[in-house]
């Protein structure tokens, strides 16, 4: 019971919920949240996104949460202290650590993309090239190695700087700062995006439910994305969520906070729409360009926009934020594992995961240049496309589908324990009667999810 007593904590409950937040918030927000409510006909798809996020992702997050908090430690600690004795749930803990480093092989290098193009408007170079030229910048960027190596290594190193300093003294400290500096962005983008000549037809495209829009693309198709959107969203199936519930106090139910984090996460991925559907309308962009609308659309926009250089740095500032604070999040579960398992310092874990992420980070950031010829899934695939696959599509599910399992049935954790652990402190309570459903609805939305993933 020794770690219970020496464990640190967050230092408030406003910073575990804006870290806890911040993990959630990162390029699933504010880069494919807009991508695919575009590409699936807008105010649909927002509609069934938020029918899903409650029904779906915040059950799921509360069981990682539970399961954090009532084991007091990262995925493979947890899981021991509360598995049945001679079953091995534990052995999750193992995939859930693994699932960490591989979204950090590549998560990385995609964070640095939104820091490299906030330099490049801070500095004025999207300024100083011909305006139809810009939308080469990203294929030049892609193809220069150095470039993609410099900007993943600073991530990385910068991102374990902050968590050498511990929990409260950096993740907490500098993740209530980016927080709130993210927040803040975000409402003054929204409010000069609403002031664009476009704003009113991006906003019908985005908010008003067009249900034709939604049948051209299938409501089928349309119903699985908002599904998969809803449950991707709050990064659970790996432990990046659960780390925060072992730091957690127990004056607080976990439904409660669970859905402060869901709120918060979803009013990020709102407003990046806000932000981007009025600019597309206003310059004639095309709302469902897909994930080249943030490097080679948007910037265009920018450039012809009136004081474009500010918003452009702004937005990518903001772009910058919402992606590093995941790092940040997610870091720290991998030196929560490895000083618990291997008995290290955090200075000495600090240490030895940059340098090992650096390394591991090097396929992803070469898959455009020297490594190009490198196409796992097929023509036209790159190492990110894979690794993401794998998180995205197989790690993520099956890890969600795991937690869910070891919470609800009677060969794991059992569903009085987790309801138990759940409604402890003040505030939202989960209740009894959803039992049949977290039992046998949810999970087979979450294999439904897996399937239409790997296939």
């Amino acid at each position: 019971m020794e770690t219970k007593k020496t464990r640190e904590g967050f230092a408030s409950r406003l910073g575990f919920i804006l870290v806890s937040a911040g993990c959630a918030i990162g390029i699933g927000n504010v880069w494919r949240f807009p991508t695919v409510t575009g590409q699936y006909g807008g105010g649909v798809f927002v509609l069934l996104y938020l029918l899903f996020l409650i029904i779906m992702g915040l059950p799921v997050l509360t069981m990682e949460l539970a399961v954090g908090r009532a084991g007091h430690g990262s995925a493979v600690q947890a899981y021991r202290a509360l598995e049945p004795k001679g079953s091995k749930w534990h052995l999750h803990g193992w995939f859930c650590i693994t699932g960490c480093a591989l979204l950090m092989m590549y998560y990385t290098t995609v964070s640095g993309w939104m820091l490299d193009y906030f330099f490049k408007f801070l500095t004025g170079r999207f300024a100083a090239v011909p305006q139809d030229a810009v939308g080469e910048i990203f294929p030049t960027m892609l193809r220069n190695a150095g470039e993609q190596v410099f900007w993943m290594v600073l991530v990385t190193v910068l991102g374990f700087v902050v968590c050498a300093r511990g929990l409260q003294g950096g993740l907490e400290r500098i993740g209530k700062w980016m927080m709130s500096a993210l927040l803040l962005l975000i409402l003054v983008l929204v409010g000069h995006s609403l002031t664009l000549p476009g704003a009113k037809q991006g906003l019908v495209f985005y908010l008003l439910p067009d249900w034709q829009r939604a049948m051209e693309q299938g409501i089928g198709n349309v119903v699985s994305a908002a599904m998969n959107q809803a449950f991707f969203t709050l990064s659970l199936g790996i432990g990046a969520m659960e780390i925060f519930g072992s730091y957690m106090d127990r004056r607080y139910s976990l439904s409660g906070e669970a859905a402060r984090i869901c709120a918060l996460d979803t009013f990020v991925a709102i407003c990046a729409g806000l932000i981007i559907f009025p600019a597309c309308f206003s310059y004639g962009v095309s709302p469902d360009a897909g994930p080249q609308l943030i490097f080679i659309t948007l910037p265009k926009v920018f450039v012809n926009m009136a004081g474009g250089r500010l918003w452009g740095t702004l937005f990518f500032l903001f772009m910058t934020f919402a992606s590093f604070s995941t790092v940040l999040a997610v870091f720290e579960n991998l030196i929560a594992a490895m000083c618990e398992q291997l008995g290290w310092s955090r200075r000495r874990a600090c240490v030895v995961g940059a340098v090992g992420l650096a390394i591991l980070g090097l396929p992803c950031a070469l898959g455009y240049n020297v490594w190009g010829a490198l196409q796992p899934l097929g023509a036209g695939s790159t190492v990110l496309d894979f690794e993401d696959f794998l998180v995205s599509n197989l790690l993520l599910p099956a890890g969600s589908l795991v937690y869910l399992l070891f919470c609800v049935s009677r060969w794991g954790w059992g569903y009085d324990r987790y309801l138990r652990e759940c409604n402890t402190g003040s505030g939202l309570r989960m209740p009894r009667w959803l039992k049949l459903y977290f039992q046998y609805i949810l999970p087979v939305l979450i294999v439904v999810i897996l399937i239409r993933g790997l296939v």
